[in-house]
């Protein structure tokens, strides 16, 4: 047996935070929403793509944000996501704890934690 890859990472949002989402995940960085099947489009959340990378938030009652535990993302313009995290408020915190790589964290509209790495 292989692993081949992921084929996506989940995280949660509040329950009514598809708008959020959307305007974050498609409008800021870009991805475009993938259709959930009708019996779990039914529970909320959204699932969301760009090249490799395949995203879902599922919608919980009891939400609170991942702060630690975290998906990172190689991109290929790293400085660009940051100039335009930025230009929408968003913090972006440059880390150089890992010799050679270039990167940084920021958070969703929910708080959740994301990296981005120079690909």
């Amino acid at each position: 047996m292989s692993f081949l890859g992921f084929d996506h990472v989940q995280l949660a949002m509040p329950v009514g935070g598809e708008p959020d989402a959307r305007g974050y995940y498609v409008g800021l960085l870009g991805m475009t929403e993938d259709p959930k099947p009708p019996t779990m489009a039914a529970r909320g959340g959204c699932w969301f793509r760009a090249g490799g990378v395949a995203l879902h938030l599922g919608a919980e009652e009891d939400f609170r944000p991942a702060r630690k535990a975290h998906p990172a993302v190689s991109v290929d313009d790293l400085d660009g996501l940051a100039r335009r995290l930025g230009e929408q408020g968003r913090a972006v915190r440059w880390s150089d704890e890992v010799p050679g790589v270039r990167r940084f964290h920021t958070d969703d509209p929910f708080g959740n934690r994301l990296e981005f790495v120079a690909g």
